[in-house]
């Protein structure tokens, strides 16, 4: 039933803009946080954004701070994510993963890529030099 759909991916130069988005479904309980990861080729996941449905709060990582922003729309079921100035080493996979917040309102599931619950299938976003 929950279901995650990134899409926005695509060729860019070095110093461009893409805008991600993530389409979410599903959720039907409760609150829970949105994230974006990236995953160049040969390398580890690692997150860039997080977002929670129930107020909108986000983290950004300090690697991307400046760069990138996260956001929504009014309902939470599209999620965004806006690159700006991006370097070849932005080049990779993106994907959106959400979590459930079972127990308080703890991030660090989002912020650490440690249990998220549903992951999308990834979009591809290639920054050329």
């Amino acid at each position: 039933e929950v279901q995650l759909v990134e899409s926005g991916g695509g060729l860019v130069q070095a110093g461009g803009s893409l805008r991600l988005s993530c389409a979410a479904s599903g959720f039907t309980f409760g609150d829970y946080i949105i994230g974006w990861f990236h995953q160049a080729p040969g390398k580890e996941r690692e997150g860039v954004s997080c977002i929670k449905s129930s107020d909108g709060s986000t983290y950004v990582p300090e690697s991307v701070k400046g760069r990138f922003t996260i956001s929504s729309d009014g309902t939470g079921n599209t999620v965004y994510l806006r690159m700006n100035r991006l370097k070849p080493e932005d080049t990779g996979v993106y994907y959106c993963a959400a979590v459930i917040v079972r127990r308080g309102s703890s991030w660090v599931s989002c912020i650490y890529d440690v249990g998220m619950d549903y992951w999308g299938k990834g979009t591809l976003v290639t920054v050329s030099s």
